[in-house]
């Protein structure tokens, strides 16, 4: 449930954290509607428009003011993680049926640890909470690279349970785990997230550059797509298409933003005058 905002970003919405978050309760947070989802856009890098969203759970403390995950996550126990991830797979449904009366069919990405993936009833959750609409484009959840290897017999099982349910999976953080290139054939995904380790300077660093050509080649061989996390400059931006990219996000191209304005933000957007080759084609296409 990490995001990939740079250090500005952070201070500027960030209050001073007076409290001992170590003592955070996601009860209490659950209990006092401090939770928030926000969404973080993906940029087709091809067709410069939006591919979809990443659901990204913050969380208002009355004294501390935003926190971001990274800040209270490691004080929760697993029975609070658990609750926490349900929340983000409950309320992202639930706001896909808000950005789709908008005409913005999106297809969500949700951050899910790989290791509560067999205690949460994640299929059991889509059937009750999925939108009753034939246009739901179903979910995607993103594991982290290292945690998909650790066992990967058992994510490739439920990898074939999750595909009745709508659910792609995504390996998030790519090159900074513990597998090789040749890995990836092994690895059960539809999308490929490089990690913003890599993706930074890509376009003046000759090895970072080596490793996103070599992956985004690979994923493609394998008929995935590739997500480029974390670009904050116009040159790596640049250089990524160059390589055959699919698709990015990162502060350069959009902000996570809270439902609310994100949906504005959708809104302002679609007015805008639109390129003659694309006027043609309607929000869902341009969108989904």
């Amino acid at each position: 449930m990490a995001s990939h905002e740079n250090g500005e970003e952070r201070q500027r919405f960030s209050g001073a954290h007076g409290p001992d978050l170590a003592r955070v309760s996601i009860d209490e947070a659950l209990a006092n509607n401090w939770l928030d989802v926000w969404y973080q856009p993906k940029i087709d890098l091809r067709r410069k428009c939006l591919a979809g969203a990443e659901a990204l759970v913050r969380m208002h403390h009355p004294q501390a003011g935003l926190l971001w995950p990274e800040e209270y996550l490691a004080a929760l126990d697993e029975e609070s993680l658990l609750k926490l991830t349900e929340y983000s797979l409950v309320t992202s449904m639930r706001h896909w049926t808000v950005f789709a009366e908008s005409g913005f069919g999106l297809r969500l990405s949700i951050n899910v640890p790989a290791t509560l993936l067999p205690k949460i009833p994640i299929s059991g959750l889509v059937a009750a909470y999925r939108p009753q609409s034939e246009k739901w484009p179903g979910l995607i959840l993103e594991l982290t690279e290292d945690q998909i290897v650790r066992d990967l017999p058992a994510i490739r099982e439920i990898a074939k349970e999750f595909k009745t349910s709508s659910i792609a999976l995504a390996i998030d953080e790519f090159g900074a785990g513990y597998s090789s290139f040749s890995s990836l054939r092994d690895l059960p995904f539809t999308e490929l997230k490089l990690h913003a380790l890599f993706v930074k300077n890509c376009a003046a660093d000759v090895t970072n550059a080596a490793i996103c050509q070599t992956a985004i080649d690979l994923a493609h061989r394998f008929g995935s797509v590739v997500v480029a996390e974390g670009i904050d400059a116009i040159a790596d931006l640049q250089a990524l298409i160059v390589m055959g990219c699919d698709f990015g996000q990162g502060m350069l191209l959009a902000p996570p933003l809270p439902k609310d304005r994100f949906l504005e933000a959708l809104r302002q957007h679609s007015q805008r005058p639109r390129p003659a080759d694309l006027a043609s084609q309607d929000d869902n296409e341009r969108v989904a």
